[in-house]
């Protein structure tokens, strides 16, 4: 899929737990969100930083829809 074809990417209102950020993400790549939900969680069990700050750090960045 080329990036015209798809739309920008954003955090969604639909898919969304937290933030949206997962949403957004599986919305965007065409894939489940439970798949980035996962990816952070399991960058959370050493010590919860490196998962909490990627998510945190993507909050900020990818705009809302």
């Amino acid at each position: 899929m080329s990036e015209s074809t798809r739309g920008p990417l954003r955090r969604s209102r639909s898919s969304r737990v937290l933030a949206g950020v997962c949403g957004g993400l599986g919305e965007f790549f065409g894939i489940s969100p439970t798949w980035f939900r996962l990816g952070f969680l399991v960058a959370c069990i050493p010590g919860g930083v490196p998962g909490l700050a990627m998510y945190l750090l993507c909050w900020i960045i990818i705009p809302g829809a």
